[in-house]
């Protein structure tokens, strides 16, 4: 694991833990489902590339769609 996958895991996991806290108070699945996503997934993804693409569609996706 290099430095840049490192802080690219805290920094969407940091946005994962605001929208999932987000998504529980005000009864929102969208956002619940997209902070536990960015939380987890940075534990299973070792390409940098895919770090960061994956996580930049996962914190937009809840502005875009409200359900």
């Amino acid at each position: 694991m290099t430095t840049t996958q490192l802080l690219l895991g805290v920094l969407f996991s940091s946005i994962g833990l605001g929208y999932f806290l987000y998504g529980k108070k005000q009864k929102v699945t969208v956002p619940l489902v997209c902070g536990l996503v960015l939380m987890i997934f940075p534990y299973f993804v070792e390409n940098t590339t895919m770090l960061t693409l994956i996580g930049i569609i996962l914190s937009i996706l809840p502005y875009f769609v409200k359900l």
